[in-house]
């Protein structure tokens, strides 16, 4: 998930299976009214979502939703299918979490009503959009009325299961507590209470659990970029922000049956000195399998403190034996500048791929920059494929090594202190002519730039459409150290434009291409670049306009 942030005050800136059944039967049975000419193939959509809902496979029937979607956006039924599986894997995501296990399903009713208090509050004084009580809390009913058919939650909060005691808690949250109209917090209270009582008596949950529906799943009413953070998830986020963090340096999805997909390995870190690589599997974690653990629980097992061991059972692509590599956690640094090369030494061409804007981003392009000036660098290709943002700040610092004046971002929010114009000084710009790569990964602090790029007609950008996430995401700390990822502003290019869900097209559109390139550690850079449709098309560009008089 991508984010754009802003630096300011804290930091500114994804037993009960019968119950499955039930909820996807109460929302995909009955006839399917579409009038469209293609009728057979938006029902075989909406039938294939519900297979794999039904064999609990969020995040497939997700992508399976959204690219659905794409040809299909009005369709209710797979409007609902998405949002049912968005829900069912952020219950999924926390009951994997061992920090909300530990730190947030221990707590007392009234512990768990100050932190949803907080929350409430901050939600209504920051959030971009104003959002009523009555709104919030008919999400986390929602939330609940869901959970009580996902195997997570039943298996760790509800104490006595029963059919006839879920099918009861779930009408009465149908037909008592759905949108009901809530005037104050105090009402909110109260109403969460009664759920919390009758959930107890009928089903032994702990309110604790019944509140947490209501904080976590009250998020749903914002945004797709706004939630309560774990306490491990906002440890996460600032290790990111930071660029550091301790543990094995891999980047990696479950995939069910074959184990954790290793997408990436990153250099100079404890995996790549263990000889592991993009394309393995992780098939056991000290011992314990992990073919069918989701990525959060195997995330749970690698984590660990700084100089820790961890044994790791290994099959490569091509190999069903299984090899055992023995690993000493410790900090690791996360580039976002990992490549810089000289393209073209007779033409002077430079590329420098930049996967995210952290902290140290303005002084890792300095650097590269640098280094390719005194290779002779005339121009650059500037990659920014499958960046997905980053610190605000840091992208307008970028960007001011490239354009010498004028603003370069702006934001405007509900609260003043979130409008704001970033503008460039002329010190320190270098006027190398720039070829700006991007995709439909390249999402807002990317968009920032590419939208400066564009405005100021200060180089050419090539490649696809952008994602189109133009929102600034704050950072607040919370109570029991979680954290709260709100949408508190919308940024706009130079010319005030915003292109929130359209993403900045192109000056130059490349058929899509493989999203392999993003991980360049796969194989050599010499051996990638040569079949990068993009990167040879902006060759080709830069050849060309350095060759013109």
């Amino acid at each position: 998930m991508s984010v754009g942030y802003s630096m300011k005050r804290a930091i500114l800136f994804i037993s009960l299976s019968l119950g499955l059944a039930w909820a996807i039967a109460e929302t995909t049975a009955g006839p399917v009214s579409v009038a469209s000419a293609d009728v057979a193939q938006q029902r075989q959509a909406i039938h294939s979502g519900a297979r794999l809902e039904k064999s609990r496979d969020w995040l497939k029937a997700i992508e399976h939703y959204e690219e659905v979607l794409n040809s299909w956006p009005n369709q209710q039924e797979l409007q609902h299918g998405l949002r049912r599986s968005k829900i069912h894997f952020g219950i999924e995501r926390r009951y994997s979490d061992r920090s909300f296990q530990d730190s947030l399903l221990s707590l007392s009713e009234r512990e768990a009503f100050r932190l949803f208090d907080d929350t409430v509050r901050t939600v209504q004084k920051s959030f971009v959009d104003p959002i009523s009580m009555t709104s919030f809390v008919a999400h986390g009913t929602e939330s609940l009325y869901l959970a009580l058919a996902n195997e997570k939650f039943a298996t760790l909060s509800v104490k006595h299961a029963n059919i006839a005691g879920v099918k009861q808690m779930r009408k009465v949250l149908r037909e008592q507590y759905w949108n009901k109209p809530l005037r104050s917090l105090v009402e909110a209270q109260e109403t969460i209470r009664q759920v919390s009582h009758l959930a107890n008596s009928l089903l032994g949950i702990p309110a604790s659990a019944v509140i947490m529906e209501y904080v976590f799943g009250g998020h749903n009413a914002l945004d797709d970029y706004s939630n309560l953070l774990t306490p491990d998830r906002l440890s996460d986020l600032y290790s990111n922000i930071d660029g550091e963090f301790v543990g094995l340096g891999v980047e990696m999805k479950a995939e069910m049956g074959k184990g954790l997909l290793l997408v990436n390995v990153l250099p100079e870190s404890p995996a790549a000195e263990g000889g592991i690589l993009p394309g393995d599997h992780i098939v056991s974690i000290d011992d314990t399998e992990c073919r069918y653990m989701t990525t959060d629980e195997a995330a749970d097992l690698l984590r660990g403190p700084k100089n820790s061991k961890v044994r790791l059972g290994l099959e490569g692509p091509d190999s069903d034996t299984i090899r055992i590599a023995r690993l000493v956690r410790r900090p690791v640094l996360v580039k976002s500048i990992p490549v810089v090369e000289m393209v073209d030494q007779n033409a002077g061409i430079g590329y420098i791929q930049m996967t995210g804007f952290q902290r140290t981003s303005a002084t890792e392009l300095d650097a590269a920059l640098e280094k390719l000036d005194k290779q002779g660098m005339k121009a650059i290709i500037w990659d920014l494929r499958g960046n997905p943002g980053g610190l605000l700040t840091a992208a307008v610092e970028v960007l001011d090594r490239f354009i010498d004046e004028g603003v370069l971002v702006s934001t405007k929010g509900r609260t003043s202190d979130q409008n704001w114009k970033y503008s460039a000084h002329r010190i320190g710009t270098w006027n190398t002519p720039i070829l700006l790569l991007v995709d439909g990964d390249s999402a807002s602090a990317s968009e920032i730039v590419a939208g400066a790029i564009s405005d100021h007609r200060r180089g050419t950008i090539v490649g696809r459409k952008t994602y189109g996430k133009w929102s600034v995401q704050s950072i607040f700390p919370n109570r029991y150290s979680t954290g709260m990822r709100l949408t508190t502003a919308k940024f706009y290019s130079p010319h005030d434009r915003t292109f929130s869900k359209i993403g900045v097209r192109p000056d130059v559109v490349v058929d899509e291409v493989p999203a392999q390139h993003i991980t360049l550690f796969r194989g050599s850079f010499d051996q990638q670049f040569e079949s990068d449709k993009d990167i040879q098309k902006g060759l080709e560009i830069l050849r060309s306009q350095l060759s013109s008089p």
